[in-house]
């Protein structure tokens, strides 16, 4: 039930103020102190005591339809408000999502670039270097390979020197051949055994 003062009681029961104090100092009607220490009455104790004017119970009537009212807009509100920001979490989870997901394509992206980068890193230096990175377990073994190759390479064109322009157009086409062959992707064998045959004719 409302708690009123000393005026209001008197009002709710056709009593005079004075009347409610003195009650209120002789015990007869019990009271409490609100927050700015001012004597308050209960209602229902006021009803017990003096009984409540005609026009008073029918305020107090129609203040508890009011009241209720009053607390079933402030259950819908509250309501809409959960319901608000359930919407609202919804809606951050979502762009959370998809956030995520433009997340992992550009990983993969950035994935697939650099993959790309290093195998054009790995032509070009393959191309420049003939053939210096190739697939590391045959690497070093190429590698002694190659220079072998090379010096042998490098004694048959000094041979080449002397001979007429046919010659030395025959070594540059060979070494164009070889050139072609090795960004291609040759293999050390294949090439070993062309250059044999060569030799051999």
């Amino acid at each position: 039930m409302a708690k009123v003062g000393a005026q209001r009681a008197a009002e709710l029961t056709g009593k005079s103020k004075s009347t409610i104090q003195r009650a209120m100092n002789s015990g007869k009607i019990s009271f409490e102190f609100d927050v700015n220490k001012r004597r308050i009455i209960d209602v229902s104790e006021l009803e017990r005591v003096f009984g409540l004017a005609p026009s008073s119970n029918q305020a107090s009537n129609s203040a508890a339809p009011a009241k209720t009212a009053e607390d079933e807009l402030k259950k819908a509100a509250d309501m809409l408000e959960m319901e608000r920001m359930k919407m609202r979490i919804k809606a951050l989870e979502t762009q959370l999502d998809t956030a995520e997901t433009s997340l992992d394509d550009l990983r993969g992206q950035r994935d697939q670039w650099q993959k790309q980068a290093q195998q054009v890193l790995i032509t070009s230096q393959y191309s420049q270097k003939q053939a210096e990175d190739l697939k590391s377990e045959l690497k070093e073994r190429e590698e002694r390979a190659r220079a072998r190759h090379e010096k042998r390479l490098a004694d048959r064109m000094k041979h080449m020197q002397g001979d007429n322009q046919n010659q030395r157009q025959n070594a540059q086409a060979s070494q164009q051949r070889l050139n072609n062959q090795q960004e291609d992707g040759f293999t050390f064998q294949g090439l070993w055994k062309k250059i044999k045959d060569k030799a051999a004719a």
